[in-house]
């Protein structure tokens, strides 16, 4: 076939620009992208050749060779993996198909460091090699097609592309580096290996090189036509713990995520028993930017037997878990495992709860570890001050769970409602504000340690934002009784929290739903005054319960406001007006409730309404105020301004 020439995706030609214009910062991923693909492409074949041994045709050893040439300025990267026919060439080398890429493209913002844990993040890696080359040539041909049906790609980075059917004799894909003058100094033996070494080092097939020797005539180091591997070629989690250094453990991450940071923490452990495998799990350091869309696929890489099988193996940890990154390799699950059949293992399911209960171990140890102690207490109760190194090594992981906690605690409370078993060790992760601390470091074990003596339960309120949260009328009589009361902000706290109802055998009460009792934290008297007040208001509650009929399911005296006229609170067990608005707000229908209106008899405004002539209004302007107050909007806004104008007036 003659030579076709062909314009890119307008997502790619945008991307070009930004490669070649933005990513200098840190040029050398280019080699960490490209052999990751070489390597991704062998790990193809091998799962494709389970059921067609064939495809390895004469070359049943996977390798990815590594070559350069100083005089023609050239780098290749080649593999002898699955390749590509021309019509994959076209597909994969000229569009972005993978979903997400206008997110993609809105975060490519000129951030150096960001944009190159992007580039592979949406598996747009390939273009990385634009970062040091002005040109690039690709021949691949697919395995199990025949030799003629070769395919090479060439561009410049510019809007186009060319492609053209070759010979090909060897499968697999050839990857033609043309570097440009400013990066002559990729054009190195040593260079390049040091690359493969600190990026590629765990990849478990040879990265091979040729290797060189000094030439005392040429004064210069020469290459041989005798090939070394330049990596370990082993995979790191099937290596001894005792044999792996942080640095290692951290750099692998790195390629595994396309994260610029180091993780918070991991766990490398080989579990034996009736289900056999290995995890290496991570718990990183950032979420990633598109961890609430509900498209996304997330989960851990699975291997059998270290054949790689696929990536995001969602059925391997629980939703409320996806950001979690790392690999698992079973020795029992066979090796032609579908997704399908991995929601119905009894293996998979063993290893899910496995890695589950790791990473809330992990997650435990960083809680545990967050403040630094200045002294410890030995057995018999004398205090000793902690040694220097004892104190540095603690001090290292001071603050982490709680940088943790602020990238990742809204996903966390999902576990509440999906993960019964767990469900007391995700409450003891938890970490809110309180009317006394303005951060996310308060736990539910730390409120219930300052507890008020006779305090009998866990006070919390949810709300749109910490500022209405914490502003909120219902909290008034805790403030004025030094009462503690935990604020929730996030979206997800009010479902959250309709599943679990005590911590440690303390109920866990929301200040603005139900009847308001505080128990032994109010005395007698206020009791007595309550009750007195409420008998006397009685003709004005039955006056307010028929002019609120469409809108309030009740109207009674309360003694939790101390300076507001009025607020809204539910009935146990029914939907907050919150959750209601999120809802509608998201397209869900929500069920039908009305709130229930309580008044502070002693406050000015609500003494007025005896014998007001605008009683209506006024009974309308209470209700839409204290709506107005926990987030909400009156359901006739202009009404609203109605009547406040007309008393005004």
């Amino acid at each position: 076939m003659s030579k076709q020439t062909l314009s890119f995706q307008a997502e790619v030609a945008q991307l070009l620009h930004l490669v070649t214009h933005s990513l200098y910062s840190n040029p050398e991923i280019f080699m960490r992208e490209l052999v990751s693909n070489a390597s991704d492409a062998c790990d193809k074949l091998r799962f494709e050749a389970l059921n067609d041994a064939s495809l390895f045709e004469d070359a049943p050893n996977l390798e990815v060779r590594v070559a350069f040439d100083k005089a023609a300025k050239t780098i290749t990267i080649t593999d002898n993996g699955i390749g590509m026919s021309q019509a994959e060439a076209v597909e994969h080398l000229g569009t972005i198909a993978k979903s997400g890429t206008k997110d993609f493209m809105g975060k490519l913002s000129g951030d150096q460091k960001k944009d190159a844990q992007l580039i592979g993040q949406f598996g747009v890696g390939f273009y990385s090699g634009f970062i040091v080359a002005d040109k690039i040539t690709v021949e691949s041909r697919r395995a199990g097609l025949p030799a003629a049906e070769g395919v090479r790609w060439t561009s410049g980075g510019t809007g186009e592309f060319e492609v053209e059917t070759i010979d090909l004799p060897k499968r697999g894909t050839s990857i033609t580096l043309h570097v440009r003058d400013d990066q002559s100094e990729y054009l190195s033996h040593w260079k390049l290996k040091s690359l493969v070494t600190k990026y590629s080092d765990h990849i478990s097939l040879p990265i091979l090189m040729q290797k060189e020797e000094w030439d005392a005539e040429k004064s210069e180091h020469v290459q041989k036509d005798e090939w070394e591997a330049v990596n370990a070629a082993n995979a790191l989690w099937a290596r001894s713990k005792k044999d792996i250094s942080d640095e290692q453990y951290a750099e692998f991450y790195k390629n595994l995520s396309y994260d610029q940071d180091a993780p918070l923490a991991w766990s490398h452990n080989r579990v034996e028993g009736s289900t056999e495998y290995t995890q290496l799990l991570y718990i990183p350091a950032k979420a990633p930017m598109d961890l609430w869309n509900r498209d996304r696929k997330a989960g851990i890489k699975l291997y059998v037997r270290r054949v790689f099988i696929m990536d995001e193996a969602e059925a391997l940890m629980p939703s409320y878990l996806r950001w979690v990154k790392g690999v698992v390799d079973s020795a029992d699950l066979p090796l032609n495992v579908s997704r399908e059949l991995l929601q119905e293992s009894r293996d998979v399911k063993a290893i899910r709860e496995g890695n589950t209960r790791r990473v809330l171990a992990m997650l435990e140890d960083l809680a545990r570890k967050d403040k630094a102690p200045e002294t410890a207490a030995d057995a018999d109760g004398v205090t000793d001050v902690v040694s220097e190194e004892d104190k540095a090594a603690a001090e290292k992981d001071v603050g982490k769970y709680t940088a943790f906690y602020a990238e990742f605690g809204s996903a966390m409370k999902e576990g509440l409602g999906e993960d019964f078993a767990n469900r007391d060790k995700i409450a003891k992760l938890l970490r809110y504000a309180s009317t006394t601390v303005d951060t996310l470091t308060v736990s539910f074990a730390d409120y219930k340690a300052r507890m008020k003596e006779g305090q009998d339960a866990i006070y919390y309120i949810t709300a749109d934002s910490l500022a209405a949260a914490k502003n909120s009328p219902q909290l008034e009589v805790f403030k004025k009784k030094g009462i503690e009361v935990l604020l929730m902000a996030d979206r997800v706290d009010e479902w959250a929290m309709s599943h679990v109802q005590e911590f440690e055998g303390t109920p866990l009460q929301s200040v603005a739903k139900g009847s308001f009792d505080l128990g032994k934290l109010q005395d007698e008297d206020e009791k007595k005054a309550a009750e007195a007040a409420a008998e006397t208001f009685k003709p004005m509650l039955e006056k307010l319960k028929e002019a609120l009929k469409d809108k309030a399911k009740d109207v009674r005296v309360t003694t939790r406001l101390v300076d507001s006229p009025a607020c809204l609170v539910v009935e146990d067990g029914d939907i907050s007006n919150q959750l209601t608005r999120m809802l509608k707000a998201a397209g869900q229908p929500a069920p039908v409730s009305q709130p229930i209106l309580e008044v502070n008899a002693d406050h000015a405004l609500v003494k007025k309404l005896e014998g007001s002539t605008h009683f209506d209004d006024l009974a309308h302007i209470l209700f839409d105020q204290a709506l107005l107050a926990e987030g909400g909007l009156p359901d006739d806004p202009a009404a609203y301004v109605k009547r406040v104008n007309a008393l005004l007036v």
